[in-house]
């Protein structure tokens, strides 16, 4: 039995490209898409956010200006909604993709009303395009759309299989966290998620689960409680 009824799941845009490391590998999206329909069928609603990093990684070059950078990026997450988005229908899913400024015909322009009759309606719903404005990551955009909803807790689906309090692919003895607070990580700084996303977490007491995506039914086990990964407290 499901623990949540609403969630938001972030998915990274590199985990998506699987060992290719850029684009997509379309059996670890089936995968994941698979996950999910399992979840939705059970009756939990699902809305998505996804990183661009397997398009776009930020401002590499002096040559780019940081706003137009940060542009590049908004519209890499919202080539990886639609690639996702398609995905999902292909196994099953209805879905809409959503955006907080216009893509012709391609997304929805997102309202809090929309988006959560369409999870209601048991559509799982994208939201692309980051905040829809420059220096916010997508990390930011993830807790800000998690508010919005309403959802009740924010599933982090990474490379990593949870948080440390070292990095474990230099320090082979870093400590893995079970449960931590939200204040211990600010404390720490141990950098789960940026720092402007993290106060936001604390602010609007969000809780997180964070596990490692490449793992046999992970955001399955997340949802039902038998989370292996950390789990982050407010």
């Amino acid at each position: 039995m499901a623990k949540y009824k609403r969630v938001l799941l972030k998915l990274s845009g590199e985990a998506l490209a699987g060992d290719k490391k850029t684009g997509f590998d379309e059996q670890t999206c089936i995968a994941v898409a698979k996950q999910v329909k399992e979840i939705v069928d059970a009756g939990v609603e699902v809305a998505i956010v996804i990183g661009g990093g397997n398009f776009w990684r930020g401002r590499t070059s002096e040559t780019i200006d940081r706003t137009k950078a940060d542009q590049i990026g908004m519209l890499a997450t919202v080539m990886n909604c639609i690639y996702v988005s398609e995905i999902f229908r292909f196994v099953g899913m209805e879905t809409q993709v959503y955006t907080p400024f216009a893509c012709g015909s391609m997304t929805k322009l997102f309202s809090k009303d929309s988006a959560t009759a369409d999870l209601k309606a048991g559509k799982v719903t994208f939201f692309a395009g980051g905040t829809g404005h420059p220096y916010f990551s997508t990390d930011t955009a993830t807790v800000l759309r998690a508010i919005e909803i309403e959802a009740e807790v924010i599933l982090l689906a990474k490379a990593i299989d949870g948080v440390y309090d070292s990095d474990p692919k230099i320090n082979p003895d870093a400590k893995k966290y079970d449960e931590i607070t939200i204040d211990e990580v600010l404390d720490k700084k141990l950098g789960v998620i940026d720092l402007s996303a993290t106060i936001m977490c604390l602010e609007n007491k969000m809780p997180m689960l964070i596990f490692g995506l490449g793992e046999e039914g992970s955001i399955v086990n997340a949802v039902n409680g038998n989370n292996c990964g950390t789990k982050v407290t407010v």
